[in-house]
């Protein structure tokens, strides 16, 4: 269920709650339940409204890098498996890359010159 109030006025009413004013008024100020600030606080106190949106940018950046990392694993799986089927080893296959990148560095130069 998504909130209705922004982070940023829940940010402000616990800023408010840690200057002094009671968490009764703060809440009915706000129009939430006393329970509702005491949830907030863990989540939210002590931090500015950038900090929370950096966080909440950098939970998302984590939740894509371990997405691209669980599908780089089954790339790498399902490439050792192929192997595994075709009867190469790998050393043959790392020899195969050197050669394949020698003569593109190879080509490479020949074009700048």
């Amino acid at each position: 269920m998504k909130s209705r109030h922004t982070e940023a006025e829940m940010i402000a009413a616990l800023k408010q709650v840690e200057a002094g004013r009671k968490v009764e008024d703060v809440a009915r100020e706000v129009g939430v339940s006393k329970h509702t600030i005491y949830g907030r606080k863990p989540k939210y106190g002590g931090m500015d409204v950038n900090e929370v949106q950096e966080v909440k940018q950098l939970r998302e950046e984590n939740g894509r890098l371990k997405k691209l990392v669980a599908d780089l694993s089954l790339d790498k799986d399902a490439l050792q498996s192929v192997i595994g089927k075709n009867g190469w080893s790998l050393a043959v296959l790392k020899a195969a890359v050197g050669q394949v990148r020698e003569v593109d560095r190879a080509r490479n130069l020949e074009n700048v010159q």
